[in-house]
């Protein structure tokens, strides 16, 4: 599969490198496609391009940029045209400037909304999936943890595109949590703000969530 990649930094890289392992065409589109030499010449075969050009390339995208760059991300990449119809995996947050208060991120979203919905009415063309945003870079692929595979809460409005992300999470070792259409993200995005918690505060970044039920 053709997979492209909006962004550069830690979370581009890691799903990158998942992608790559698995045998699918990646290519990330960046402003300054230098920044990736060294992860170019550690996986072969893939390619930095303009963002644009990365956008029309992917039969599936990826966004992994700033929440505050997102929109504008998008905008440079002629989302309108070059990404009707497809799915867009949003792994997002709308994280402010801000310095953290006690340990906790401030977002700026309200609280009956989510980034994912400003995205979805922009761009009311674009297969979002809200996806890889509760959890750290270096476990995004092939998590290991005890008890067994954690759990990604996704959400988006379009059943077929999730199906998609569903196949590709089960694929880097995830349960998946379909939450609902896009309004769902309002709940999703804050789990960032709980998962960096350990972290901020302690320094504690090895976690993840899981969803266990009762026994019947």
């Amino acid at each position: 599969m053709k997979v492209g990649i909006l962004g550069s930094g830690s979370v581009a890289r890691a799903l990158g490198s998942g992608f790559h392992a698995r045998g699918h065409e990646v290519v990330f589109g960046t402003r300054d496609p230098a920044q990736l030499d060294d992860w170019l010449e550690q996986n072969p075969g893939g390619r930095a391009e303009g963002l644009e050009a990365a956008a029309a390339h992917g039969e599936l995208v990826v966004l992994a940029v700033k929440g505050s760059a997102a929109a504008e991300v998008l905008r440079r990449a002629d989302a309108g045209r070059t990404l009707a119809g497809t799915t867009v995996i949003d792994t997002t947050n709308p994280i402010s400037d801000a310095p953290p208060v006690n340990g906790v991120l401030g977002y700026f979203t309200g609280p009956d909304e989510s980034l994912m919905e400003r995205l979805q009415t922009e761009f009311p063309e674009v297969r979002f999936v809200k996806a890889f945003n509760s959890v750290g870079h270096q476990a995004m692929v092939d998590p290991a943890f005890e008890g067994g595979p954690p759990t990604m809460f996704v959400c988006g409005d379009d059943a077929g595109a999730k199906a998609e992300v569903t196949g590709i999470l089960d694929a880097f070792g995830w349960e998946t949590e379909d939450m609902g259409p896009v309004e769902a993200a309002r709940a999703i995005e804050p789990l960032c703000v709980l998962w960096c918690l350990p972290g901020l505060l302690h320094g504690r970044w090895d976690h993840a969530f899981k969803l266990v039920r009762a026994t019947p």
